[in-house]
């Protein structure tokens, strides 16, 4: 028994943006490319590693720039004692904190950047 085929396929017609994008399968993936440890990713992350030194050295560069000359000047000026530790107990505190908090918040503005490449967003 044959059954008979109809030759006109019917068609649909889809309108508007489509659900799921594919990607082609060279696809260039940052976070593939550090998974698996090739040179690229190995690049991506010696340059995360790069900025959060630069951000530590700057932090150090003004540590040593407000407490390096210190000694000198307490030198300069004998039997201040109260002088020296209101300066080292005072004094230091607030620089030293807001240098700490400038150095976390870039620190975490780097690892954010770092993130936002790797996953493409």
């Amino acid at each position: 028994m044959t059954v008979p085929q109809d030759h006109t396929e019917r068609r649909v017609v889809v309108t508007g943006p489509p659900r799921q994008t594919r990607r082609a399968s060279g696809y260039y993936r940052p976070r593939t490319e550090i998974d698996e440890q090739t040179t690229l990713g190995h690049t991506y992350v010696r340059s995360l590693m790069r900025t959060q030194l630069r951000a530590a050295l700057a932090v150090f560069a003004v540590l040593a720039l407000l407490v390096g000359p210190l000694p000198l000047l307490f030198a300069a000026m004998p039997g201040t004692r109260r002088l020296e530790w209101a300066v080292l107990g005072f004094g230091l505190y607030a620089p030293l904190v807001l240098l700490a908090r400038w150095y976390v918040r870039r620190a975490e503005r780097n690892e954010r950047d770092f993130v936002r490449l790797v996953e493409d967003r």
